[in-house]
C-alpha cells in the first residue's frame, strides 16, 4: 500500500509539472542604489505592473547587493515599481525589446514622509512583532487555500496542535480564543472542531498576544489568540465558495459573503462539516497497590459529529463621526458515539475476581450564540479618537446523554443505567471604551460589567429488573448554579518614539460569585478583588530588527467545564467529574524577545513564568478501584521556554518555515493527602516547506513532532506528523483545486499517556486514525472597490478558562 501510495503521489506532481504550457517571457533585471551614498539597497520591495490595470504580476525582494530580476509573460505592456522603507517609492516604465531588459542603476532617495500606500502585490513577511504580540499573515501563506484553519495553527508562532486536535499556546491550555478580538459562540464548546471545518482562507491573520494590555480580561494564563476573519468589503459584492471531502473527516463546506451598498456594510460567513462514524481500538490498564490487584478494560469506539456555524456583522455609517455595527454568531454541534469494552480484574494472584462486557451508546449537542451591538462615536479634532458603547448577550447550552448496558457478568452486580446532563451559561455584558492617539502618547480607558449565571442539571436512571423500566436514583441527580458577575476597569498608555515603543496599564476587577447545590444542599458565596499590571516596551534596532520585553499578570477563573459537578460515569471504573471549589489562579509570565523581519522573518522568544494555585487535572482511587478525574487548585506550576519561529525564501519560488518551542517545567503540589512533583522538558517542532510554479501550481510539505507533556501525576502522548500537498489555480486564478495527503504510511497511530502515583498506576491507549486524503475546491467571485467601516473596540469576554487540555 505504502509503495502503491507513494508512486501515486509521485506521478502526480510529475505529470501536473510537467503539463505546465510554455510561453514567451520577458527578464528585467537591474540594481537598487542609495542617492545618497552611491551603495546597493538590499531586501527593497521590487514589482511588475500591468500598465492598463496596475495590478502586481511579479513581485521579489533584492539581494545583498542590490540586484533584482523579475521574469513575466511577454506581450504586455509593464512599469516597474520599487518601495523601502524610508525612501520615496519610485514608478518607471519598461521600455524596449527583446527577452532581457536591463534597468541597470535604479536609485532611490531617503524620504521624511510616511510611506505612501502603493497598488502592488509584494512578498509580505508572514510574521510580525508588535510591542505587545506576535501576529502571522495567513493570507500571505500561499497554503492558506489548501489547509484547514486548524492546520494552519501549527504555522503560528508559540502554537501548536497535539494528537488530538488541543490547541496550546506555549505548551499550555489555559489561554483564551477570540474572534475579530471578541469572544465568540463558534469557540464556546470545542474551538478545534470549528477550526477543522474552516478552511484557512476564511483568515486574515492570527494574533497571538502573550502581554495582553489593560483592556483585554485579565484571564488566560498564558495569553490570548485572536483570529482575524476577512471582513473587507466593496461598494457591490464579493465572496467565496469552499469545500472539499476528507477521508476521515468527512466533508466541509463554507461561503463567505460581503456586501457593501452605500453607507450600509454586511460581511458573513457560514459553514458545516461531517465525521462519519469511524472504529478504533483502545485499552485501559490500571495497578492498584494497597491492596494489590489489577484492572484491565480493551474494546473499540467510533465518534460521529456533525458542526454547523455562521458569523454576522452589519455595518452602518450614520456620518463620518458615528457608526453602528452588529453581530450575531451561531454554533451547533452533535455528536454520537458508541464503544464496546470488555473489563477484567484481578487479584494479588492474578485470579480474574470480576468481568464483564459493556456497551455505552452515547448522544451529545451543544450550541452557543451570542448577539452584540456596538456605538462608536468619532471627535472632530482627531477621527482617531474614539468613545464606543456596546452590550452583548451569549448563551451557549450543552447536552449529554448516556445509555449503559451489561452482560458476560462474573460477580458484577451493578445493575443497566442512563445518565444525563443539560449545562450551559447565560452572559450580559456592558462595556464602555475610550481612546485617544495622540501624536506620541495614546491614552486608552474603559470599564466593563458581565452578569454570567451557569448551570448544571444532571439525573442519574438505573434499570429495575422487577419493573423492567428504568428508575430514577435521586441520591446521584444533582442541580447546580453558579453566578458570577464581575466588574473592572482599565486604563493603560502607550508612549511611541523614533526607537522605543512603551504600554503599560492597570486593570482592577472585582468577582462577586454565588453558587447553589441540590445534592448535597448547600451553597456558598466568595468575592475577590484584584489589581492586574501589564507591561511592554519593544526597542527598534534598525528598520528591519526589533527587541521586546514584557510582563503581565494574567487570572484564570475556572469556567462551568471545571466547575460541573456532573460525574459521569459512563465507563464507571473511570469516572470524571468538576470542582465547584475551584479558586482563580494567577499567573506571572516575563517575556524577552528579538525579531528580525529583513529577508524573510525570525522571532526568538524566551519567557519565564509561575502561579502558585495552578487548576491541574488530577486523578484519584477509591476503595472499590474506581479512577475519578477532576481538577483541583494543587499548587505551583513553573515554566522556563524559548521559542524559535523562521520563515525564510530558500530560493524565489520557495520557501521554508519552522516553528518550534522547548520547555522545562516544574510541578508540585498535594492532592487527597499525597505531595505530588513533577518535571521535565516538553516542546514541538513543524516545519512546512512549499514550492510555487509560474503557471500557479504550489507544492507543499509539513513534517511536526509534538514531545509527550509534563502533567503533576504523570505524562501525556507524543505524535510525529508529515504531510504533502498540491494545488493548482484555474478559471482564471478565481478558483482553486488542492489535494493532500497526511501521514500516507500508516492507517493508525497510538497515542498514550500514564498516571503514577503512590497507591497505584494507570495507562491508557488510543488507536487514532492517522492517514487521510484531501480533495478540496475554493472559488472567488465579486468586485472590490472600497471597506466596509466598523467599530474599532468591542466586548470580548476572555475571562475564563474551558477546562480539559484545550
Amino acid at each position: 500500500m505504502k509503495k502503491i501510495l507513494l508512486s501515486f503521489l509521485t506521478n502526480f506532481f510529475f505529470f501536473i509539472a510537467i503539463a505546465q504550457n510554455t510561453q514567451p517571457t520577458i527578464t528585467v533585471k537591474g540594481t537598487v542604489i542609495d542617492t545618497a551614498n552611491n551603495q546597493a539597497l538590499s531586501y527593497v520591495t521590487t514589482a511588475l505592473q500591468d500598465s492598463k490595470t496596475q495590478l502586481s504580476v511579479r513581485s521579489t525582494l533584492s539581494k545583498e547587493d542590490g540586484s533584482f530580476e523579475l521574469t513575466v509573460p511577454a506581450g504586455k505592456s509593464y512599469q516597474l515599481v520599487l518601495v523601502f522603507v524610508g525612501y520615496k517609492s519610485k514608478t518607471i516604465a519598461v521600455n524596449g525589446t527583446g527577452v532581457v531588459i536591463n534597468m541597470d542603476k535604479v536609485f532611490l532617495s531617503a524620504s521624511n514622509k510616511t510611506l505612501d500606500a502603493v497598488s502592488i502585490s509584494a512578498p509580505k513577511p508572514l510574521m510580525k512583532q508588535e510591542v505587545d504580540r506576535l501576529s502571522y499573515d495567513v493570507q500571505a501563506d500561499p497554503e492558506s487555500k489548501t489547509i484547514t484553519a486548524l492546520d494552519m495553527i501549527h504555522k503560528v508562532p508559540l502554537l501548536s496542535v497535539d494528537a488530538t486536535d488541543n490547541i496550546k499556546l506555549r505548551g499550555s491550555g489555559d489561554y483564551k480564543i477570540l474572534i475579530n478580538g471578541k469572544e465568540s459562540a463558534l469557540m464556546a464548546k470545542n474551538p478545534s472542531d470549528i477550526l477543522k471545518a474552516m478552511p484557512a482562507s476564511n483568515i486574515v491573520k492570527i494574533e497571538v498576544i502573550t502581554t495582553p494590555p489593560a483592556k483585554y480580561d485579565a484571564e488566560g494564563l498564558a495569553g490570548i489568540i485572536n483570529i482575524i476573519t476577512t471582513k473587507n468589503a466593496a461598494q457591490g459584492y464579493n465572496g467565496s465558495i469552499n469545500g472539499g471531502y476528507n477521508s476521515v473527516y468527512g466533508y466541509r463546506a463554507n461561503l463567505n459573503l460581503s456586501i457593501k451598498e452605500g453607507k450600509l456594510g454586511y460581511t458573513g460567513y457560514a459553514g458545516s462539516g461531517n465525521r462519519p462514524a469511524r472504529s478504533s481500538d483502545f485499552e485501559n490498564l490500571s495497578s492498584f497497590f494497597n491492596p494489590v490487584s489489577a484492572l484491565s478494560q480493551t474494546g473499540s469506539r467510533s465518534n460521529a459529529n456533525t458542526n454547523k456555524y455562521a458569523g454576522n456583522e452589519l455595518s452602518y455609517e450614520i456620518d463620518t463621526l458615528n457608526l453602528l455595527t452588529g453581530t450575531f454568531n451561531i454554533y451547533q454541534g452533535d455528536n454520537a458515539s458508541n464503544s464496546s469494552q470488555f473489563t477484567s480484574q484481578t487479584d494479588a494472584n492474578n485470579l480474574v475476581n470480576q468481568s464483564y462486557h459493556t456497551q455505552n451508546k452515547g448522544t451529545a449537542n451543544y450550541k452557543g450564540s451570542d448577539l452584540g451591538v456596538n456605538y462608536q462615536l468619532g471627535f472632530k479634532a482627531n477621527k482617531n479618537e474614539l468613545l464606543t458603547a456596546s452590550y452583548k448577550f451569549s448563551k451557549s447550552d450543552n447536552t449529554q446523554n448516556s445509555d449503559v448496558t451489561n452482560d458476560q457478568r462474573l460477580n458484577y452486580t451493578t445493575p443497566n443505567y442512563r445518565q444525563y446532563n443539560s449545562s450551559g451559561s447565560k452572559e450580559h455584558t456592558t462595556q464602555l471604551d475610550y481612546i485617544d492617539p495622540l501624536k506620541v502618547l495614546t491614552i486608552e480607558a474603559g470599564g466593563k460589567m458581565i452578569l454570567r449565571d451557569n448551570y448544571s442539571n444532571s439525573n442519574y436512571n438505573m434499570f429495575n429488573a422487577a419493573t423492567n423500566q428504568y428508575v430514577d436514583n435521586a441520591l446521584q441527580d444533582n442541580s447546580f448554579t453558579y453566578n458570577q458577575d464581575v466588574y473592572s476597569l482599565y486604563n493603560s498608555y502607550q508612549l511611541k518614539f523614533t526607537k522605543w515603543t512603551v504600554k503599560g496599564g492597570l486593570r482592577l476587577e472585582r468577582t462577586n460569585v454565588h453558587a447553589d447545590f441540590t445534592t448535597p444542599k448547600s451553597s456558598f458565596d466568595q468575592g475577590y478583588s484584584n489589581l492586574v499590571p501589564s507591561f511592554s516596551a519593544q526597542r527598534t534596532l534598525n528598520t528591519t530588527s526589533s527587541l521586546t520585553f514584557g510582563f503581565t499578570q494574567r487570572i484564570q477563573r475556572p469556567g462551568i467545564y471545571q466547575l460541573n459537578p456532573f460525574v459521569d460515569s459512563s465507563n464507571n471504573k473511570y469516572i470524571s467529574t468538576g470542582n465547584p471549589n475551584l479558586r482563580p489562579a494567577i499567573n506571572n509570565n516575563f517575556e524577552l524577545s528579538y525579531g528580525n523581519f529583513a529577508k524573510g522573518s525570525i522571532n526568538i522568544s524566551t519567557h519565564y513564568s509561575f502561579v502558585n494555585n495552578s487548576i491541574q487535572n488530577v486523578v484519584a482511587v477509591s476503595a472499590n478501584d474506581v479512577t475519578t478525574t477532576t481538577y483541583a487548585n494543587v499548587g505551583q506550576n513553573h515554566n522556563l521556554g524559548i521559542d524559535v519561529n523562521i520563515n525564510y525564501p530558500l530560493t524565489k519560488k520557495m520557501n521554508l518555515n519552522i516553528n518550534s518551542e522547548l520547555l522545562q517545567v516544574w510541578l508540585k503540589g498535594t492532592y487527597n493527602g499525597s505531595f505530588y512533583t513533577n518535571s521535565g522538558q516538553q516542546g514541538h517542532i513543524f516545519t512546512y516547506t512549499d514550492y510555487k510554479f509560474d503557471s500557479g501550481l504550489h507544492l507543499g510539505m509539513n513534517l511536526g513532532f509534538d514531545s509527550r507533556y509534563v502533567l503533576l501525576q504523570g505524562r501525556d502522548n507524543w505524535y510525529f506528523n508529515n504531510n504533502y500537498s498540491a494545488s493548482k489555480e484555474v478559471l482564471n486564478k478565481k478558483g482553486t483545486i488542492s489535494l493532500s495527503v497526511a501521514n500516507p504510511f500508516s492507517k493508525f497511530n497510538k497515542l498514550d499517556f500514564f498516571t503514577k502515583t503512590p497507591d497505584f498506576e494507570t495507562y491508557n491507549s488510543n488507536q487514532n486514525y492517522y492517514r487521510s486524503i484531501y480533495l478540496g475546491f475554493n472559488y472567488k467571485f465579486g468586485k472590490l472597490n472600497s471597506e466596509i467601516k466598523k467599530a474599532q473596540r468591542g466586548i470580548n469576554n476572555d475571562d475564563t478558562s474551558g477546562g480539559g487540555r484545550n
